[in-house]
């Protein structure tokens, strides 16, 4: 397989999503025809090279996130936001299911304009739609540095033969 800066200059995208444990993402993510290349990691804090343990002390501000590279012809992004936003419950501020913590907190981080302007509208519609009692509480913000996590975190389910243990409603 090639790697994630080959693949981004054969004209995929980047996207990098936060909703919940990392490993129930990533693997959502993974079978969508299109996504060429996951990786789970850390973004969204100020810690510089922080490690699963700096992360679970919810002192680094970053979250558990997905850095997704996928084919824009064979799946657009606003697809992989509808994804996003069913995998989880992005009403509930920094949890999803048994995970409580900073590091547990929905997000978008976009990577260019577009789609940061997807991303708002695509909240907006599902916030407007009712599907929601409470408000949506999902962050929208650029992207930053992107720190991978420990190699034994990465494709875990695949690696484990697991699919429990990830809250993914």
């Amino acid at each position: 397989m090639a790697s994630g800066e080959e693949l981004l200059e054969e004209g995929n995208e980047v996207a990098t999503f936060a909703a919940g444990c990392f490993w129930g993402v990533e693997a959502t993510f993974r079978k969508v025809k299109g996504v060429k290349y996951t990786q789970v990691g850390y973004t969204g804090g100020d810690f510089v090279d922080p490690t699963y343990k700096d992360v679970c002390s919810g002192e680094t501000g970053h979250a558990e996130a997905v850095e997704v590279i996928f084919d824009p012809k064979e799946v657009p992004y606003e697809k992989l936001l509808e994804l996003f936003w069913a995998m989880h419950d992005p009403t509930t501020p920094n949890r999803q299911g048994p995970d409580i913590g900073s590091q547990y907190r929905s997000a978008v981080f976009y990577h260019n304009e577009e789609q940061r302007d997807a991303a708002f509208r695509c909240k907006k519609k599902l916030q407007e739609s009712g599907q929601y009692r409470r408000d949506i509480v999902t962050e929208i913000v650029p992207a930053g540095a992107f720190y991978r996590a420990e190699e034994y975190h990465q494709q875990y389910f695949e690696k484990t033969g697991g699919s429990g243990g990830c809250h993914i409603r």
